[in-house]
């Protein structure tokens, strides 16, 4: 007994060296962690239990069948964040440029099954050269199992990527199809076609990083979420964001007691809003005033940032923040930020975390190359979203609520809950000179008449009152009294239940 178990020893420390000390040491010179290091990072420790840690690859094709390695480039197993179960897998670079076979593919798969039935969040760690080349189709089948999976635990169990190294050709495909991606800054890239190949078929120059690179995805093409200085802070932020989501679509989010009073008032608020309806503030100062202990897990902060969102707590419990950035082209709604909200309310209404919108905002940004990028069917992703979702929506109209704009960021009339204005908020079909112009055409020579109109107009309309009066808004409110408000209101939802018509699926306007 005593010699199989030295054996079963020797077996598993000949797995733990991956593709040996001189392909570790390069991972490490390139200041990249191992598989498995980045594993004792993100779960709390001594409580990783791994699978399949002997899975070999049954490819014979080029001399593969004199090449095998225990594992075949893919760490799979479940453990725990913060006392929480998850299921992870961490690709190995050091095996095969952790390059997909039918077996690490299989390895994959197993632990997302096991994940569906249990009710557990899945982490992939990404960092692979893309499909095994030897083992030709088999290992695109392999891939579309993965695709597979996450297609159907979409809406089930929440899916984050990690992207750790390269990620390209059909190894971008599940990544994009999960609910978050990370990336790392100077060690990872994703992209369909390598320059290389952009070069042979476009003659463009590029660099692997100008590319896919982490500034890339995170700025221009928002395709990732967040961008990390190296894998330590990446899997530090990642263990910092599950602390926010539930495990599946049936619990709850895990509650967080905190010590800020939920009646806290702050009167600074109260001057928050310029004077000057023309001049910019900060939204992200109101939403850090108003969430628990000013704890704020932004999302996307590089990319369509006339557009905030991200996770905070409201005593205790985990809400998605919604709200247009006046700073950022004064706060109007375009086409990526449409996109960006609108996914987001998506991953909120699936697993059942209240949205709160903070709303100023303009109208749709206008010109043609919004026309042209098909704003009008974009704008209507995020009207979708809003207007689909049954998760408590608590609005609160801080300025300007100006036109279509107004209907989309989350208003009564798309089942909004709970509907709040601030006392110098605006809600109109235009501003006052816009809508002037149009109903006074005749005195548009005489501009005393038309100031004398404008500010008609104003007194009668560029208020809150003629929605309350409606309906609309439900109430208005002073801006230091916001935080207490929000949370009286999630209170009152707390057990709110609405169900939208039988349906195999609805068809959002993509």
């Amino acid at each position: 007994m005593q010699d199989i178990i030295q054996q079963l020893e020797q077996k598993r420390a000949a797995a733990r060296m991956g593709g040996g000390q001189k392909r570790i040491d390069a991972q490490h010179a390139k200041g990249k962690l191992t598989a498995r290091e980045r594993l004792e990072v993100l779960l709390d420790e001594g409580t990783f239990e791994e699978w399949d840690m002997f899975v070999e690859h049954r490819c014979t094709d080029f001399g593969m069948q004199d090449n095998k390695i225990p594992g075949d480039g893919v760490v799979t197993g479940y453990g725990m964040i913060k006392g929480r179960l998850v299921f992870v897998y961490s690709q190995d670079f050091t095996v095969f440029g952790g390059a997909l076979s039918e077996s690490h593919a299989e390895k994959i798969c197993k632990i997302m099954d096991q994940a569906m039935k249990v009710g557990a969040p899945v982490i992939g760690l990404n960092d692979s050269g893309g499909a095994r080349i030897q083992e030709g189709v088999a290992s695109l089948g392999g891939y579309a199992e993965v695709f597979q999976r996450n297609a159907m635990a979409s809406g089930v169990i929440p899916q984050i990527s990690m992207i750790m190294g390269p990620s390209a050709g059909g190894a971008v495909y599940s990544p994009a199809m999960t609910d978050f991606i990370f990336m790392v800054k100077d060690s990872s890239y994703m992209f369909v076609t390598g320059p290389e190949v952009v070069k042979t078929v476009t003659h463009e120059e590029v660099t692997a990083e100008e590319l896919g690179g982490a500034l890339t995805h995170t700025t221009k093409s928002g395709v990732a979420d967040m961008a990390f200085e190296n894998d330590v802070e990446a899997l530090l932020m990642l263990r910092r964001l599950y602390n926010y989501l539930p495990l599946n679509n049936r619990e709850k989010s895990p509650m967080r007691a905190s010590g800020d009073p939920t009646d806290r008032l702050d009167k600074s608020l109260n001057t928050l809003i310029p004077l000057n309806p023309n001049q910019a503030y900060d939204m992200k100062e109101l939403i850090l005033k108003t969430v628990d202990d000013g704890d704020f897990f932004e999302l996307q902060p590089d990319y369509a940032t006339n557009m905030l969102l991200g996770f905070a707590r409201m005593a205790g419990q985990t809400v998605g923040i919604v709200a247009n950035q006046p700073l950022v082209l004064a706060g109007c709604l375009d086409i990526k930020s449409s996109i960006k909200a609108a996914r987001f309310v998506r991953f909120c209404d699936a697993f059942s975390i209240p949205v709160i919108t903070f709303v100023d905002v303009p109208g749709f940004m206008p010109g043609t190359s919004q026309e042209y990028g098909g704003i009008i069917k974009h704008g209507a992703k995020l009207l979708y979203a809003y207007a689909e979702c049954t998760v408590p929506k608590i609005t609160v109209i801080t300025r300007k609520a100006y036109g279509g704009a107004y209907d989309v960021m989350a208003s009564k009339h798309l089942r909004g809950d709970v509907n709040f204005a601030w006392p110098n908020a605006e809600i109109a079909v235009m501003g006052a000179k816009g809508a002037v112009e149009i109903i006074f055409r005749e005195d548009k020579n005489d501009p005393v008449k038309l100031a004398a109109r404008e500010a008609e107009y104003k007194d009668r309309f560029a208020n809150p009152f003629v929605a309350g009066a409606r309906g609309f808004i439900d109430d208005v409110i002073q801006p230091s009294e916001t935080r207490k408000r929000i949370c009286r209101s999630l209170v009152m939802l707390k057990d709110k239940k609405v169900e939208n018509p039988w349906r195999k699926h609805g068809n959002i306007p993509l």
